[in-house]
């Protein structure tokens, strides 16, 4: 680490513990611009026409972006280091903020979702490592809840500012670029946490790269991070117009409750549940998103908004754990030269199961209606999970072990 030859050369740099809580606030507002533009859907197709296809192609434009982004660019901070990725991040990021406070139409969105998914494909990598690097004890706990609190907060901020603030469209944008602002200057301050090493080249060649000592468990883990990032994908493009569609409630900042409750009831499990092995953290996940999405649609069925909530909270609660027990089980099993790919090829698999389920209920809902897609979308969650918890049950047996307590 090269934090003293730093030191030499700038009259203040951040700490070690500091610069892991920088790198997970940054992290926090890279999540809440990823979900500020949701409770702002149904103005979008008010004033722009588009439909519920649209709405997914938009979402999906920007998950497009984030996976180029982890193939080509995911492992790049392990080669030439972390703040120059993290700066680059932090700029591009800025000029997808730009462009949604200009947008004017559907192309303009897409642009915009494009940049931010490039920006936060980068950033998420590298920012996950400078977390491990900065404050290893706490790397996996702050990883597992950065993004949730930063997709609660912007949805809850957008949902706010929508119901009770002038430029509805525009002012969410332009608090978060104030932000980003910030933090591109306290970036200076900031040491880099990683050795360069050659090879960085090489790494931008699309590829998919996980430790040998990780593969087995990120291939069990794909039925249940299918059904998790799946689920928070319909919440953060559909779920706003699923509310009115089911209850009546056209209130945006209904929509952006009911998404923040999902995130919110996910970081609570992660701190709540942080002391738990990730075994069981990831049976409790299997359950919880299984009895939430049965209670989702339940409520769903009967036209209750309190009943989404709490079939929301549920689901939120196994969501969070199975994130969070994904990522205690795999950061042990990569090297420090090895953690920022790995963390990569998870979040590729995991972005891909978070917008080609959305997508295909976008296209789906003009046909059956959005009420008939949700059934069918949460019961194939919920087969998704059940194979989950199957799947670890005869891994134990066939370890000879016991469950997890």
């Amino acid at each position: 680490m090269s934090t003293s030859r730093l030191r030499s050369s700038r009259p203040f740099v951040l700490s070690l513990p500091a610069t892991g809580t920088y790198a997970a606030a940054v992290a926090i507002t890279f999540s809440a611009t990823a979900s500020a533009p949701t409770p702002l859907y149904v103005l979008y197709q008010q004033t722009m026409g588009l439909s519920p296809a649209h709405v997914t192609f938009i979402f999906a434009i920007y998950v497009l972006g984030m996976v180029a982004a982890f193939l080509t660019l995911g492992r790049l901070s392990d080669y030439i280091g972390r703040r120059p990725m993290i700066l680059g991040a932090l700029v591009v990021n800025l000029l997808a903020l730009l462009a949604f406070i200009t947008a004017a139409q559907a192309r303009d969105l897409a642009v915009a979702r494009l940049l931010q998914g490039i920006a936060t494909g980068v950033a998420m990598t590298s920012l996950g490592a400078t977390i491990v690097d900065a404050q290893p004890r706490h790397g996996a706990t702050l990883n597992g809840v950065t993004a949730f609190i930063g997709l609660t907060t912007g949805s809850l901020l957008a949902g706010v500012l929508i119901a009770w603030a002038p430029l509805p469209t525009r002012l969410v944008y332009a608090v978060l670029l104030a932000i980003t602002v910030v933090e591109i200057m306290v970036l200076y301050f900031v040491p880099e946490t990683s050795r360069k090493k050659p090879g960085g080249l090489a790494a931008l060649v699309p590829s998919i790269s996980v430790p040998q000592a990780a593969k087995g468990a990120m291939l069990r883990l794909v039925p249940l991070n299918v059904a998790g990032w799946a689920l928070g994908g319909f919440y953060l493009s559909l779920m706003p117009a699923l509310i009115t569609a089911a209850t009546g409630a056209h209130a945006p900042f209904t929509g952006a409750a009911v998404v923040s409750t999902l995130m919110l009831t996910a970081t609570a499990s992660v701190l709540l549940l942080r002391t738990r092995p990730a075994e069981w953290l990831l049976g409790f996940s299997g359950v919880g998103l299984v009895a939430g999405i049965a209670f989702t649609l339940l409520a769903v069925s009967i036209h209750s908004e309190p009943g989404m909530f709490a079939g929301t909270a549920i689901a939120g609660a196994g969501l969070g754990a199975a994130y969070f027990g994904s990522l205690r089980m795999l950061i042990p099993l990569a090297g420090d030269r090895e953690r920022a790919g790995m963390l990569a090829a998870y979040l590729v698999i995991s972005y891909v199961a978070f917008s080609i389920p959305a997508i295909a209920a976008g296209l789906a809902a003009p046909r059956f209606g959005l009420v008939a897609t949700a059934y069918i979308y949460g019961a194939a969650l919920i087969v998704m999970a059940t194979t989950s918890l199957a799947i670890m049950r005869t891994g134990r047996r066939a370890a000879g072990e016991k469950p997890s307590a």
